[in-house]
């Protein structure tokens, strides 16, 4: 009885039957949905729109609620330009935050560059930058972001090739980043991909790890010659002003007991002078003076004088003439 059942109620089945004027409505409602959803759109406040219609640019729309023709007659690429975007070479960032999580594997293929002096350095560096112009961005380049990563790769390995090793690896880090953001503008100007190139930064330049060995021993033997360089300028520096000043000290000194004994000199011609001015006016009286003069100088170092008249005779035994006597007569 079941089975019969079932087969009377399966022969009476029949499908709903829908009339000409609902299925009008129900594509009337599609078509409103369709364009309704397809006919707005939102874009972000760092954003701006570029609106293309029939594969053409038509317009750019700001951030917010904007409209544009439905059934895909416009479409619409969002383009971050108020955002700062930035590219990595020769490392990858996993996970930013306190502790950056950095991709294990090397990327050589970017990184490895040969220096002006015939030395291999591995180079890593950031590109920091913003969409300046999104028409240029989209249109005037195919795939802008590949061709901005060449331009930046091959204008950091010219670089790099102008520069010895230890330019790269010390002092000049800040100026090879400086004249690659300059370069790398001209290039992206030149190429009209709409990029503002905001800043380069060398992130870690070392050397190949096959040759670090090698090269820490070279640092090592560049410290020792700086250090006895050094060393050498340090004693220098104590022995030559030393003796410099020494050699002024004699100069000064000669220079002064010159000086003295021209002084003297001078002052004995004068005293001369003067001598013999009052000697032209009383030659005899001058004479007399000189000669008393002198002879009390005679007189005073003789130990036992003896005066007497030249005419007088027989009286040496009338004197003493002991050795060591001391009254004089």
């Amino acid at each position: 009885m079941s089975a019969q059942s079932n087969n009377l109620n399966l022969e009476n089945f029949r499908p709903p039957q829908f009339s000409g004027k609902t299925i009008r409505w129900t594509v009337v409602a599609v078509v409103l949905a369709i364009f309704f959803f397809s006919s707005w759109f939102t874009v972000g406040a760092e954003e701006v729109g570029v609106v293309m219609r029939f594969g053409k640019f038509v317009r750019t729309v700001d951030p917010g609620l904007n409209f544009k023709l439905p059934f895909g007659v416009e479409t619409v690429y969002k383009v971050p330009i108020q955002r700062q975007l930035k590219q990595e070479f020769g490392f990858r960032t996993l996970r930013p935050g306190v502790r950056t999580e950095y991709a294990t594997r090397r990327f050589s293929d970017e990184s490895l560059m040969l220096t002006g002096d015939l030395n291999a350095a591995e180079v890593e560096w950031i590109v920091q930058y913003r969409i300046a112009d999104p028409y240029k961005y989209l249109f005037k380049v195919r795939n802008a972001e590949t061709t901005f990563r060449d331009i930046n790769e091959a204008v950091m390995r010219e670089i790099i090739g102008d520069r010895t090793v230890t330019e790269v690896l010390t002092v000049g880090r800040q100026e090879i980043a400086t004249s690659a953001e300059v370069m790398v503008q001209e290039l992206a100007n030149q190429y009209e991909t709409g990029i503002k190139v905001d800043q380069i930064v060398l992130q870690d330049v070392n050397p190949p790890d096959e040759v670090k060995p090698s090269f820490n021993e070279v640092n090592e033997a560049l410290q020792e010659k700086e250090k006895l360089i050094n060393q050498a300028r340090s004693e220098y520096n104590k022995v030559i002003p030393k003796a410099r000043g020494e050699a002024l000290r004699i100069i000064e000194q000669a220079r002064g007991y010159a000086t003295e004994r021209v002084n003297e000199a001078k002052g004995e011609a004068a005293r001369f002078n003067s001598l013999y001015s009052e000697y032209r006016k009383a030659r005899e009286v001058t004479r007399q003076r000189m000669y008393l003069e002198t002879m009390n100088v005679i007189l005073s170092k003789v130990g036992r004088k003896l005066i007497t008249d030249e005419k007088a005779t027989g009286i040496l035994p009338l004197f003493q003439l002991e050795k060591g006597g001391s009254k004089n007569e």
